[in-house]
């Protein structure tokens, strides 16, 4: 079944090889890789091509854990790495202890990408070598929404070689099948936890960890693949389900009381179901 948040159109199977092909020259170009590996599709998928590439020097996958990743990214990872081979480095994001990121102003993700590829090639010269190209799990689709996150990748000198190749969702989707990657290539679109808490309120590990919790809880209701945001907004905390699903009057009736009884136990204030919306918790200071 295709994510509900996106575009059901899947592009057929020799579209996905010759953009596979162009990803694979790219990699092939240059290197050795460093890939920022979130536990994503996209980053996943770009991973698993590139050591599946042969490439001269095996590129080493890099996962940052922090309270703002979704908690089954770890451990789909690392099923991962053993079932590939990967060299597999796991390092700490370091975003909180920055007090810019922890604001949420509305270039937050400039500070937690700043932070990140920062932590990243520190290791990489440190332990690693410093002759590592990092490079990130950006896909075409990403051009379209505003992403300062972008910026610090550009600052760090971050490669993205799916935007290189052409590469937008659906091929990345489309060549996660083609190597075999069915249940990662259905995962829809996860974001870091803190695109859940509305610009301007102050990022707690604590609230993070409440939103990651009450999610898998959600998730055990309405599947694995349905579209699913909590989100932490001024006037409490709202869960947002495709719109489909909001109109189930029996499956609503469950969602809510999960959430209510969680947000009770927490000291949370909920305040509704509503249809997804994309972003919904970001505030443009220039619409504001």
């Amino acid at each position: 079944m295709t994510p509900k948040d996106e575009a059901p159109r899947q592009p057929d199977e020799q579209a996905a090889r010759a953009a596979e092909s162009r990803l694979c020259a790219i990699l092939s170009a240059t290197g050795p890789w460093a890939i920022a590996v979130s536990g994503g599709v996209d980053s996943v998928t770009l991973a698993t091509v590139a050591h599946r590439a042969n490439l001269p020097v095996p590129p080493v996958m890099m996962h940052a854990v922090s309270p703002a990743v979704p908690s089954t990214a770890r451990p789909r990872l690392e099923a991962l790495a053993r079932a590939e081979g990967w060299r597999f480095k796991i390092l700490s994001a370091g975003e909180l202890e920055d007090p810019r990121y922890r604001a949420n102003p509305y270039n937050r993700c400039y500070f937690c990408k700043s932070n990140l590829y920062g932590s990243m090639l520190t290791q990489l010269s440190g332990q690693i070598d410093g002759r590592h190209l990092l490079a990130s799990g950006a896909n075409t689709d990403d051009l379209g929404d505003y992403r300062p996150g972008l910026i610090a990748a550009a600052e760090a000198g971050v490669r993205h070689p799916l935007i290189e190749a052409g590469i937008g969702k659906p091929l990345v989707r489309a060549i996660a099948r083609l190597h075999g990657l069915a249940e990662v290539s259905e995962l829809p679109a996860q974001p870091c936890l803190a695109s859940r808490v509305e610009t301007g309120l102050r990022i707690e590990p604590e609230a993070l960890t409440f939103i990651d919790r009450l999610e898998t809880r959600l998730r055990e209701k309405i599947g694995p693949h349905e579209t699913l945001r909590v989100r932490l907004r001024r006037e409490g905390v709202v869960v947002e389900l495709d719109a489909a699903l909001c109109a189930d009057p029996d499956l609503a009736r469950r969602v809510a009381r999960t959430a209510r009884e969680s947000c009770s136990t927490q000291g949370y204030l909920y305040a509704g179901l509503q249809p997804y919306r994309r972003g919904s918790a970001f505030v443009d200071p220039m619409e504001a």
